[in-house]
């Protein structure tokens, strides 16, 4: 078996999508998932891209992804990286791939000085908490996630 991690490229854009809707689908939240081909193709690959991907493949098959940007974090005065979707398809787990991502953005970190890697996990996935865990992950329980979307957010920036 090999296993390797690779930059998405512009042909992906529908691997992308599925593996988007896989875990929408795991995260009982497939009514939130309304990502296109257009708008991967627009974001990951468009003249300034702001967010990026990367790809696991097992013998050369594609059977996961990471999507991440770069953050700021001002306490410490450095970039990081967000890690918005970290997702291996089922009958791939175990081999290694979901590992695997994470090596490749923590060595990006480090080769880049970057200060963090941070993500969300749910508090019922305990499959991933634990994995995350397993890889030196600590919760921050402290924090409370805040969004502002939809019809709250057209009224907040709306003069």
């Amino acid at each position: 078996m090999t296993l390797s991690i690779r930059s998405a490229v512009p042909a992906d854009a529908a691997l992308i999508i599925r593996f988007i809707e896989a875990l929408a689908a795991y995260e009982k939240l497939s009514h939130e998932a309304k990502a296109s081909e257009a708008d991967i193709l627009r974001d990951l690959f468009g003249a300034d891209p702001k967010v990026f991907c990367e790809i696991a493949e097992v013998d050369g098959r594609p059977v996961g992804f990471a999507l991440w940007f770069y953050t700021y974090s001002t306490f410490q005065g450095r970039h990081g990286i967000w890690l918005e979707d970290l997702f291996v398809d089922p009958e791939a787990r175990g081999l290694g791939a979901g590992k695997a991502l994470l090596v490749n953005l923590a060595q990006r970190c480090v080769r880049e000085g970057l200060g963090r890697l941070e993500w969300w996990v749910l508090d019922w996935n305990e499959p991933s908490i634990r994995f995350y865990k397993a890889q030196g992950g600590v919760m921050q329980d402290e924090w409370t996630k805040v969004r502002v979307d939809g019809h709250a957010l057209l009224e907040l920036g709306t003069p």
